[in-house]
């Protein structure tokens, strides 16, 4: 297993044996149960279905209810699918810890949801420079200037940079430096920031690019 299920606590910063700050990222890592097992001759694929945070009964629904106790284990609130080689080597019920997936010094990726910013203009969205904020200047200072293209072709390009909904995107980091891994609190220290607010939940991977 090379994935595991998480929820992020907040950034602080530890320091190393050269007494330089560093800042890392506290995520609650797992315990994480598999809750089905998917093959090739019954699902047209290999994979195992992971779960996360165990809820109670009454906030599952009856069709979740019964999809988790066929498995043996209690509703969990978050539910996802890793591709594997060999289902045969898990079984429902089975608990996958962060030791399990991820060893210090290692690199990691993280998926999670960004921070919604809500609507925002072209200088917070797409970094823009603003226009000039001296005499005799309009107060157009945050404004985007013209955004069209003549007569020809009369239309504004699919794809230019305007106002718009920020934030609120999958964005996946890749390759974060793995400080250190507690197993018996089922905590993972990343090194520098991750997507999303404090307790937004993350999906923390083995690195896939750790040699490109």
């Amino acid at each position: 297993m090379n994935t595991i299920i998480g929820e992020k606590l907040g950034m602080t910063q530890i320091f190393d044996d050269e007494d330089r700050a560093v800042p890392v990222t506290a995520v609650k890592a797992g315990p994480v149960v598999v809750t089905q097992i998917k093959r090739v001759d019954t699902d047209g694929y290999n994979a195992v279905q992971i779960a996360f945070k165990e809820m109670s009964t009454a906030k599952a629904g009856r069709p979740a209810t019964g999809h988790f106790a066929k498995a043996g284990v209690a509703p969990q609130r978050h539910v996802i699918e890793v591709r594997v080689d060999d289902p045969d080597a898990f079984e429902p019920g089975q608990v996958i810890t962060i030791a399990d997936v991820l060893e210090a010094g290692g690199k990691a990726d993280v998926t999670a949801v960004s921070k919604g910013k809500g609507f925002a203009g072209v200088m917070k969205r797409h970094n823009f420079k603003g226009q000039g904020a001296s005499h005799g200047v309009h107060k157009v200072h945050r404004a985007p200037g013209s955004v069209g293209a003549c007569a020809t072709p009369a239309r504004v390009f699919k794809g230019k940079r305007m106002p718009g909904r920020m934030g609120g995107d999958q964005v996946t980091m890749l390759n974060l430096d793995v400080i250190s891994v507690d197993a018996d609190r089922n905590l993972l220290l990343l090194r520098g920031a991750i997507p999303g607010p404090k307790g937004a939940v993350v999906v923390v991977r083995k690195a896939v690019k750790v040699n490109g």
